[in-house]
């Protein structure tokens, strides 16, 4: 059977409501582009009937294929097990809550085939989400940006399409802490991007991805593709060292006065804050350590439990 010419890949966690309603608007779109084309949506261990509703659309369109792995593995591990799977020639990845329009996959292929680039992704010029999470993601980005270098990284998540060139470069880089718009940004080639509001989930939920995975997503960016967490150190100690010698100076100097201020209070501050900066920087290195440690180990990402395919 001859390889398709483009391949989506959509991982999706407890996502039952939606699924129809992403396989319809991912099925118009493609069929746009040509019927020449393959969807693999990869049920990462979830708990409703998202995996029944998965196969139950796939009885009515058989290019929807359908990889089901063993338990939930994270949202980067289900993407590079989805991406392992594509056969086409053009390759996409798009989130399964339809904050990403997949009507927008046509122009990322017009960009690949005809304008002679091999990546194309969103660029998120808008959220329509709270004013609180909009804060912290726009401030996470902005420190990423200038630590990294990585400017094509900015406002950008997995939503994005690469021709079988760039996509055979991002699947040679095999770490295991993965952030995958850095990655994607990391191989270079010819990108361009799309610009997009990005929208709120069609059933007015939250979104899956709360405030904890991001906070982890956000720390596997920064340490693996910046050293602000090494700076923080360094400047932190040399802003001790600065504050305590200004004020070993005032203490020689008020003893010299005699006007020495009476008790241990500021012995025992100087205590505490010598102590909670060693503390912040063993905890940086110990996360440097439990990284190196997991790359050691070399455990696989996932582990798939069935491929519904032809």
């Amino acid at each position: 059977m001859a390889d398709p010419l483009l391949s989506l890949v959509i991982p999706v966690y407890n996502e039952e409501a939606l699924i129809d309603q992403l396989v319809g608007r991912c099925v118009a779109a493609l069929a746009a582009i040509g019927p020449d084309f393959e969807i693999i949506c990869v049920d990462d261990g979830s708990r409703d009937g998202t995996l029944p509703r998965l196969l139950a659309a796939r009885a009515a369109e058989p290019r929807l294929k359908v990889l089901a792995l063993s338990r939930n593995f994270g949202h980067q591990a289900a993407y590079t097990a989805g991406l392992h799977a594509a056969r086409g020639r053009y390759v996409a990845m798009m989130d399964g809550d339809l904050q990403d329009p997949p009507e927008l996959l046509p122009r990322m292929w017009e960009l690949l085939c005809y304008d002679a680039h091999d990546v194309a992704y969103g660029h998120r010029t808008d959220r329509a989400e709270g004013w609180g999470r909009q804060v912290l993601i726009r401030g996470f980005h902005r420190i990423f940006r200038n630590f990294s270098r990585l400017q094509e990284a900015d406002n950008v998540g997995n939503f994005s399409m690469l021709n079988r060139r760039a996509l055979t470069a991002f699947l040679s880089l095999h770490e295991k802490n993965r952030y995958l718009p850095g990655l994607r940004s990391f191989i270079g080639f010819r990108q361009a991007a799309v610009p997009y509001a990005r929208q709120a989930r069609p059933d007015g939920t939250v979104p899956k991805m709360g405030y904890g995975r991001l906070l982890a997503l956000a720390l596997d960016a920064l340490f693996s593709f910046s050293n602000l967490p090494i700076k923080i150190c360094l400047y932190a100690g040399m802003s001790g060292m600065v504050l305590f010698l200004a004020a070993g100076v005032y203490v020689l100097a008020s003893k010299g006065l005699g006007v020495a201020p009476p008790g241990w209070s500021s012995l025992e501050l100087s205590i505490y804050f010598m102590g909670s900066i060693q503390l912040l920087f063993l905890g940086i290195l110990g996360e440097y350590v439990f990284r190196g440690y997991r790359e050691n180990q070399n455990r696989p990402l996932y582990f798939i439990q069935e491929y519904f395919n032809d």
